[in-house]
C-alpha cells in the first residue's frame, strides 16, 4: 500500500462554479467483497470497475498472502481472481496488515473464523483504535477461537478451529444497525453447521447478500417484527462469476454536495451505485432543497445504478430523519458541509456509529466547522449545525479520508484559504480525488 508522510496537506483556494461530466471510482464495499468472494469461489472471477484504493488493495494483499492468485488491477481497473474454494486458503506466513480498512478486518474476521489455521490481523494506528468486540463476541458464540486486545481493539488473533470441525450456527440480534457486524456473522455462517441468521434493528447496506447471491450462494431475507432477518446455511459453494462494480455513492456524495453549494453550475455524475440501502445521502440532500435528479436508471452486476445531475441550490436546514441515518452513515461528513452552507439549523440524532469510524467523525467535523466559524453543538449521538459563512483556517483531518475530502469541498463557500492536514488516507477510498475536483472547478493544491 502507498504510504505518504503525516504532514501531507491539501490547500484549497477559492472557487465558485462547479460543472462537468464525471465518473467516480468504483464502490469500495463492492470492491472489497469481490476480492473476498472471488477468492473463496470455485473458478476464475473477473471484476471490472474495481477501486484501486489502499483499503481494497489491503484486502487483495491479504488474500494473496493466503495463497490466492490475483491479477491486476490494470489501467482499466479490471481484476482477475483465481479462486480456490471455501477450503483453499493457506496460513499466512506473518500477521495480515490491513492498513486503514475497517471493512476488511471485520468481514475477514468472519470469513477466517472457520479456518483451521492460525492467523492475526492488525492495521495502522487509526485502525488499531477501532472497536472489534462487536464482531469478536458473536464469533465466540459460534465457537471461534478468536480474541482482540484487552480493550477490544486490534490485533484480532485466532488459533483456528480443529481439523474437520465447523463453527456452530447461531441466531444473532444486532445490538445496533451495522452492515459490517451483520456481514461478519453471515460470512462465518458459511463455515457453520446449520442455519445462521442475523436480525437487524434498522436497515443496513446489503452488498454482502446481493453479491453472495451473484456467486450462487443461497441467502434468505425476510421481514419480522424485530426487523429484517437474513439467514445463510453453511456448506454451500460459491461459483466464480463476472462482477461489474458500480460507482461509489460515498465518493459521489462529495461531488453532489460540491455541485449543490457552488455559486453556480451543473454537474453530471455517471454510473453511481443506487443500492436502496445506500441512498440516504440523496434523500437527505433532496430534503434540504438540493436539486438532484436521478436519470438513466439501470442494473449492473446485480446492483442498481444511475446517473446523477446536480445543480447549484439554496439549501435549507432540516431535522434529519433517523431512518436515513444507517443509509448515509459514511456520507455524513460531506452532508455536514452542506448543512454549514444551508439556511437555518440542521439536526442529526441516532448517529452514535459516527463516533467509531476512522475518527470520531462527529467531533472531528465539529472541531473543523468551528475553526471555520460555523456554530455547532455536539451530542453523544449527533450534532446541530447552524448554517453560516465559512471563513478560513487549518483543519486536522485525524488521518480520516472523509474528513479531509469534506473540508476540501467546503472551499467553494469559504471566504479564504483552508489548509487540511493529515490527508494520507484520501488514497484509501478516492485515489484521484484532487485531480477530479480540480477538473470540475475546485482549486486544490496537494503538497
Amino acid at each position: 500500500m502507498s504510504q505518504v508522510n503525516k504532514t501531507l496537506t491539501i490547500t484549497t483556494g477559492l472557487a465558485g462554479k462547479v460543472s462537468g461530466d464525471i465518473i467516480v471510482p468504483g464502490d469500495k464495499s463492492c470492491s472489497h467483497r469481490s476480492i473476498m468472494f472471488g477468492s473463496l469461489a470455485e473458478g476464475t472471477t473477473h471484476v471490472s470497475g474495481f477501486l484501486p484504493g489502499d483499503d481494497c488493495l489491503a484486502t487483495m494483499n491479504a488474500f494473496k498472502a493466503m495463497g490466492i492468485k490475483i491479477e491486476g488491477p490494470d489501467e482499466q481497473q479490471n481484476v482477475v481472481i483465481h479462486g480456490k474454494g471455501l477450503r483453499g486458503l493457506t496460513a499466512p506466513q506473518e500477521a495480515l496488515n490491513i492498513g486503514n480498512s475497517g471493512t476488511t478486518i471485520r468481514l475477514m474476521s468472519g470469513l477466517l473464523a472457520g479456518q483451521n489455521f492460525a492467523w492475526q490481523m492488525a492495521g495502522d494506528s487509526s485502525l488499531n483504535k477501532r472497536p472489534m468486540a462487536r464482531v469478536v463476541e458473536p464469533l465466540k458464540l459460534m465457537g471461534a477461537n478468536i480474541s482482540a486486545a484487552e480493550n477490544g481493539t486490534p490485533p484480532v488473533i485466532s488459533q483456528g478451529i480443529d481439523e474437520g470441525q465447523t463453527l456452530t450456527a447461531i441466531h444473532y440480534d444486532l445490538p445496533m444497525a451495522s452492515a459490517q457486524v451483520k456481514s461478519c456473522v453471515l460470512l462465518a455462517g458459511i463455515y457453520a453447521d446449520g442455519v445462521t441468521s442475523v436480525t437487524e434493528p434498522g436497515i443496513t447496506r446489503d452488498h454482502t447478500e446481493r453479491m453472495l447471491t451473484a456467486f450462487g450462494y443461497p441467502v434468505k431475507v425476510e421481514d419480522t417484527s424485530k426487523g429484517k432477518k437474513v439467514s445463510i446455511e453453511g456448506g454451500h459453494q460459491l461459483t466464480a462469476c463476472d462482477i461489474q462494480v458500480p460507482g461509489d455513492i460515498s465518493s459521489a456524495t462529495f461531488f453532489m454536495v460540491a455541485g449543490l453549494i457552488a455559486k453556480e453550475g451543473q454537474l453530471t455524475i455517471r454510473n453511481v451505485g443506487m443500492n436502496p440501502t445506500r441512498i440516504g445521502a440523496i434523500n437527505i440532500l433532496q430534503q434540504m432543497n438540493g436539486d438532484l435528479s436521478i436519470i438513466n436508471e439501470r442494473m449492473a452486476g446485480g446492483e442498481p445504478v444511475a446517473d446523477v445531475v446536480v445543480k447549484s441550490s439554496p439549501l435549507k436546514g432540516i431535522d434529519i430523519n433517523e431512518r436515513d441515518v444507517p443509509l448515509a452513515i459514511d456520507e455524513f461528513p460531506a452532508i455536514f458541509i452542506a448543512a454549514a452552507c444551508a439556511k437555518g439549523t440542521t439536526r442529526l440524532r441516532g448517529a452514535e456509529e459516527l463516533r467509531v469510524k476512522e475518527s470520531d467523525r462527529i467531533q472531528a467535523m465539529a472541531d473543523g466547522l468551528k475553526e471555520l466559524d460555523i456554530n455547532c453543538t455536539v451530542f453523544d449521538d449527533g450534532i446541530d449545525i447552524v448554517g453560516g459563512q465559512l471563513t478560513s483556517g487549518t483543519i486536522h483531518s485525524h488521518d480520516d479520508h472523509r474528513i479531509a475530502m469534506s473540508f476540501a469541498i467546503s472551499s467553494l463557500r469559504a471566504t479564504g484559504e483552508i489548509q487540511i492536514l493529515e490527508c494520507d488516507n484520501v488514497a484509501t477510498s478516492f485515489p484521484n480525488f484532487v485531480t477530479l475536483a480540480n477538473q470540475v472547478g475546485l482549486t486544490l493544491n496537494q503538497s
